[in-house]
């Protein structure tokens, strides 16, 4: 089952995606919670009356995509996931997994555009395979890990790479506003098999930048819930970024930064793909509120 949050004639909602339509929760299934967030919440019961609901599709042509999830509870990343990558980096292979928030602020919708910044060139992508947690969960066994995952999506952890290293945490440079794109549904497990078994590509204007597979993960993604619950408790709808392999902009020589008008593009098996065009951060980004 493919869910997306997707917003048509000016009101947002979550449905199910299939056969180049999407079938509208609120109105095959009524009772259901109409925000992803609440609907993760709700458990199995949800899961299987999504299953079950029919009715007439939206022509998907016809919708905007949104962030799977519009509003998580935590936006979590970690750095130097794939051998290739650690090999461009020139660091040695952690021995602990390197964590970092992006704050919720930055997410995006899969195709909606990123912001040049005022305040740096130096932006970069990441392709990554995503994942959002479904159930209240701590100190979970690696080997129970993916009962906890409602799903898979794709994700751009959009970086400016300056401002990256501004801090050790990296947060001030993986958070820019509509620096967080993401999806462009959620993927439940059961049309995914194996995780860590993914072709992953990214294209930069029609140009390969990324070509790996999820086998590649130091720590997989049920590392990654197994060691993260030993610390505090994730919650349904929080958004958790694998890793990106190598090929990223910053390693190139002479480093290669996306400008105002680049398309990237990231694709993942059994998922789809996710594309965003590059504009100049807008003037009426500065406000106070």
């Amino acid at each position: 089952m493919k869910l997306a949050t997707f917003t048509h004639q000016g009101r947002t909602r979550i449905g199910v995606v299939q056969d180049g339509g999407i079938l509208d929760l609120s109105a095959a299934a009524p009772a259901l919670p109409q925000e992803m967030r609440a609907f993760l919440e709700a458990g199995a019961p949800a899961m299987a009356a999504a299953r079950s609901a029919s009715g007439s599709l939206i022509a998907l042509k016809d919708v905007h995509l949104e962030a799977p999830v519009t509003r998580p509870s935590k936006f979590l990343a970690i750095g130097l996931n794939y051998a290739d990558h650690i090999a461009e980096t020139k660091r040695a292979t952690p021995e602990k997994q390197l964590w970092f928030n992006k704050q919720t602020g930055c997410v995006n919708g899969p195709y909606d555009a990123v912001h040049l910044p005022k305040v740096s060139a130096a932006l970069d992508y990441e392709g990554e395979l995503g994942f959002v947690i479904g159930r209240k969960c701590r100190h979970v066994p690696r080997e129970r890990a993916h009962e906890v995952i409602a799903g898979y999506f794709i994700v751009n952890d959009v970086s400016v790479r300056d401002w990256q290293m501004h801090s050790q945490t990296m947060t001030m440079g993986k958070s820019f506003d509509t620096h967080g794109p993401f999806g462009p549904w959620i993927v439940t497990p059961d049309e995914i098999g194996d995780p860590h078994n993914l072709a992953i590509r990214t294209l930069l204007n029609g140009e390969v930048m990324q070509d790996s597979s999820t086998r590649h993960l130091v720590f997989n993604c049920f590392d990654q819930i197994a060691y993260l619950t030993q610390a505090f408790t994730l919650f349904p709808g929080d958004v958790i970024a694998s890793g990106t392999p190598g090929g990223v902009g910053v390693a190139k020589t002479p480093p290669l930064f996306m400008k105002a008008g680049d398309k990237v593009r990231i694709e993942i098996e059994k998922i789809g793909f996710i594309e965003q065009t590059i504009i100049n951060e807008p003037a009426d980004t500065a406000c106070l509120i």
